[in-house]
């Protein structure tokens, strides 16, 4: 008898509205003890207001598991065609233009 849990297939819709993506250069992430919020913008140099494209919002397991398959395809990208440089004196923790953390919600 086999005693390995059988893996299950999830199918997944491609909507066309979702296949065409939105652009971002800013993220800005925050959390409470239950959830993460990651609200990705677009800003455009000159104008004084980042407009939000999407919020996804995810418990803390599930932002772990996106971070480790955030890390394992960085790496498999910077195998193939080197590393990613950061571009000028942002701290590590922000994500651009001096975003980032902010205290819980």
């Amino acid at each position: 008898m086999d005693n390995q849990p059988q893996k299950k297939e999830i199918s997944i819709e491609l909507t066309r509205d979702a296949a065409t993506g939105h652009y971002s250069n800013l993220a800005l992430i925050t959390h409470s003890n239950s959830e993460f919020f990651i609200d990705f913008a677009s800003v455009t140099p000159g104008y004084p207001k980042a407009q939000v494209v999407s919020r996804v919002i995810m418990t803390p397991e599930h932002i772990k598991r996106l971070y480790l398959a955030l890390r394992d395809n960085i790496s498999k990208y910077e195998a193939q065609n080197g590393e990613i440089k950061l571009t000028g004196n942002t701290p590590k923790n922000t994500i651009p233009f001096g975003f980032g953390n902010t205290p819980e919600a």
